[in-house]
């Protein structure tokens, strides 16, 4: 599978701006050979069932927030008790694909295990566990800046000669990058590892907006590690905090958790 987008500009690049299906598919072909995309499994259909299952939800939502909008503009009461069955009508159904989707997660063991995993770290709940089970399938496969860059956290670097612009996030997909946004808020306030680092980056001098993104990006690096090694949060941190003990026993790490110097320039030499 490939991105559309990505093949339609490398036909404008090609000059190709005609579409037909013989044009289509020559662009296709040498958008493959000269990307060489990775080969990815197509989902199941079970698989593909929670993901449409998951994204009806996120349309009922978006349907509850708008009637509620609209019902704060207008006062008259015949419209306010056209809004109100509507309202009461969309959360019937949204209780209703709920318990469809908990009975397709939690018949399913290898889904649950996600789950269970995925839940057991600070601001991590149900639905962004479920979100990110169903539309990130590849999570705990892949390497850390390919699944950044799936959920569009990773940034792009802006750069050209002695210009230097500001790093943006874009692509991936929207959904995951809402989900684990609002998983960013809350464990910056409650998870205590990630509350940290985003004071970090604060007193840094960096934006509160930025520092969010980072801890977004940070929490699902980690939720990534957590399936690879299918660990909970708990153990995860307590194997971080063992292996930091170790490097400052050797006096590769200090007390406040920077590396020194020299442990730095031996880190460097040992990179390829």
């Amino acid at each position: 599978m490939v991105n559309p987008a990505q093949v339609r500009a490398f036909a404008n690049a090609l000059g190709k701006r005609a579409k037909t299906d013989p044009i289509d598919a020559m662009v296709i072909a040498h958008f493959a050979e000269a990307t060489e995309p990775d080969i990815r499994p197509l989902p199941d259909q079970a698989a593909q069932h929670l993901a449409d299952l998951v994204a009806r939800r996120r349309q009922i939502i978006g349907m509850i927030v708008a009637e509620r909008q609209r019902q704060q503009r207008l006062a008259a009461k015949r419209l306010q008790q056209s809004f109100a069955r509507l309202i009461k009508a969309l959360e019937r159904e949204l209780s209703s694909l709920d318990e469809d989707i908990d009975a397709a997660v939690r018949g399913s063991p290898a889904w649950r295990e996600k789950e269970d995993l995925l839940a057991s770290a600070p601001g991590v709940g149900p639905t962004i566990a479920r979100t990110l089970i169903a539309e990130l399938p590849e999570l705990g496969a892949l390497g850390r800046k390919e699944i950044a860059a799936l959920a569009g956290l990773a940034p792009w670097t802006r750069q050209s000669g002695r210009w230097k612009g500001k790093s943006f996030i874009g692509g991936g997909r929207p959904s995951l990058r809402a989900a684990l946004f609002m998983g960013a808020l809350v464990a910056a306030r409650y998870n205590p590892a990630l509350k940290a680092f985003k004071e970090r980056l604060i007193a840094a001098g960096k934006p509160k907006l930025v520092a969010v993104i980072a801890v977004a990006r940070k929490l699902l690096t980690i939720l990534n590690a957590m399936l690879r090694d299918k660990k909970t949060w708990r153990d995860l941190q307590q194997e971080l905090a063992h292996a930091k003990d170790l490097m400052a026993a050797e006096g590769l790490l200090r007390l406040d958790g920077s590396r020194p110097q020299a442990a730095q320039a031996g880190a460097r030499k040992r990179s390829p």
